[in-house]
């Protein structure tokens, strides 16, 4: 289970954020990115001891930051009925929006593209030239 489909999946639920400093967040998750920075709604936010909260309409958490997330069990539940029904169809979620093999980095096929190497013996001046004399 990849770990942005289910933050994908988590989106509107509860969940808890530990921060690699200790402090935990507790709120709704709004969005998430490709880089787990994520938006929380409704915040609680305590401290690294544990002796002092805060309360936040929002906030924004860099996922390089995060040490780890607590999330429901039932999100886990949706997310492998999601991955059982992509299965049925027989597409997998990386699939989905994936272009031919050709299509992908723009070449026509194999040797296909701009930077001349492989071209033969001409570019370097034949086969039987020396080099460095």
């Amino acid at each position: 289970m990849l770990p942005l489909s289910l933050l994908k999946t988590a989106q509107n639920h509860p969940m808890l954020v530990e921060l690699k400093s200790g402090e935990t967040y507790n709120g709704h998750l709004v969005t998430c990115d490709s880089w787990m920075n994520i938006n929380l709604r409704e915040v609680i936010c305590t401290s690294k001891d544990g002796d002092r909260f805060w309360r936040l309409p929002e906030c924004y958490i860099r996922g390089s930051m995060i040490k780890y997330l607590r999330i429901p069990d039932e999100i886990f539940d949706m997310v492998k009925e999601d991955i059982v029904v992509n299965k049925a169809r027989g597409r997998t979620d990386n699939q989905k929006n994936r272009a031919p093999r050709g299509a992908r980095q723009g070449f026509s096929g194999r040797g296909a593209g701009s930077n001349n190497r492989g071209t033969g013996s001409q570019q370097r001046g034949g086969p039987n030239k020396l080099r460095g004399k």
